[in-house]
């Protein structure tokens, strides 16, 4: 037998019927539908010319989602299937289609209980468009017709012709593997599915495919371009956005960043005078110039970097980094605060 169907034919299910369909697979697209699909798994349905107007069809399986009513048919190809397309219309190009369809007479009228591997014959026209497909019918391939094509003119140019439109399935909880067409919903919210070059997650919340783990955001620098002035004393004082640019940023849904700043600064007037690099938040967020972020010299010079961790804040919410300096005295030895560099790190 070469196209086999489970729960199908009254009675007559074989052993082997049961073994080779994909009774298992079920990954659900509503709440009665399962998606149809193929069966990842080397080269399901794969497609090869035999001859100027006929195509052959590999093994594979598959589950044909009928009516909300009729269920899903679990669909085993067991041996290569040769399909012979009629010949091209006379002025316009058509595009048949190669599918798995399910006949039950339970449901349809066409009076048996039937799976095969059959083609669906589009219509000619300046701009052809596939056909639609009818119930209990899981496309695999397009196939272009040429006008005037047939085995006496050479037939369908096989290699341009083929259009894949397999696409695939899972089992419940599995991850659908990349087919043919990534325009679909998922199913339920913390559905996987492959794109092609990674993982993505069903939001249900968000009505969207997101990227999972969700694409790291690169981290965002500013850089010190001129000295602080050092024109006031024993104050924090922001740096000009001109001498060291200010960050804004849209917080993470993690709610949570890394705030690194790091540089040169340097105050020996006295024993106890001291510099500070620094910076101050605003906006959904605020924190002031201080001991909290800075890193600072006493009657030394400091090369050095802080990193501190902020979380609890708004999920979306836009906030500025504005760097700023501060020195006790400057009238003594080395007495500057440059080099600084600025950096936000975004918590997955």
């Amino acid at each position: 037998m070469t196209v086999r169907s489970a729960w199908l034919l009254p009675l007559t299910q074989t052993r082997e019927d049961t073994r080779l369909t994909p009774v298992g697979t079920f990954a659900p697209e509503s709440e009665m539908r399962t998606r149809d699909g193929v069966i990842a798994g080397g080269n399901p349905f794969a497609a090869t010319s035999a001859g100027a107007m006929s195509l052959q069809i590999g093994v594979g399986r598959a589950q044909v989602q009928g009516t909300d009513a009729q269920g899903a048919y679990p669909v085993s190809v067991d041996a290569p299937t040769v399909l012979t397309f009629t010949d091209g219309e006379a002025q316009f190009a058509r595009i048949d289609s190669v599918a798995l369809r399910v006949y039950d007479q339970l449901f349809d009228q066409a009076g048996q209980n039937l799976a095969t591997v059959e083609i669906i014959r589009g219509t000619g026209a300046a701009t052809p468009t596939a056909p639609s497909m009818p119930s209990a019918c899981l496309r695999l391939w397009d196939v272009t017709v040429p006008p005037g094509a047939s085995a006496g003119t050479g037939g369908i140019p096989w290699s341009s012709a083929l259009g894949d439109r397999r696409r695939f399935t899972s089992a419940y909880g599995g991850i659908i593997p990349r087919g043919y067409g990534l325009a679909f919903n998922g199913a339920y919210d913390g559905q996987y599915r492959d794109n092609g070059t990674g993982l993505e997650r069903w939001n249900a919340a968000a009505k969207a495919w997101q990227a999972y783990p969700a694409t790291p955001t690169r981290p965002m620098s500013t850089k010190q371009v001129t000295a602080a002035p050092l024109t006031t004393t024993g104050a924090f004082v922001d740096f000009t956005a001109a001498a060291w640019p200010r960050i804004t940023f849209t917080v993470p849904p993690s709610g949570a960043v890394f705030v690194t700043v790091g540089g040169q600064v340097s105050n020996r007037s006295t024993s106890a005078s001291t510099a500070w690099m620094t910076w101050r938040a605003t906006g959904a967020y605020t924190e002031a110039h201080g001991a909290l972020n800075g890193i600072s010299a006493q009657a030394s010079r400091v090369i050095a970097s802080r990193r501190v961790y902020r979380d609890g804040l708004t999920p979306g919410g836009q906030i500025t980094l504005i760097p700023g300096w501060n020195v006790s005295s400057n009238g003594g030895t080395d007495v500057f605060v440059q080099d600084g560099q600025l950096t936000v790190e975004f918590v997955q």
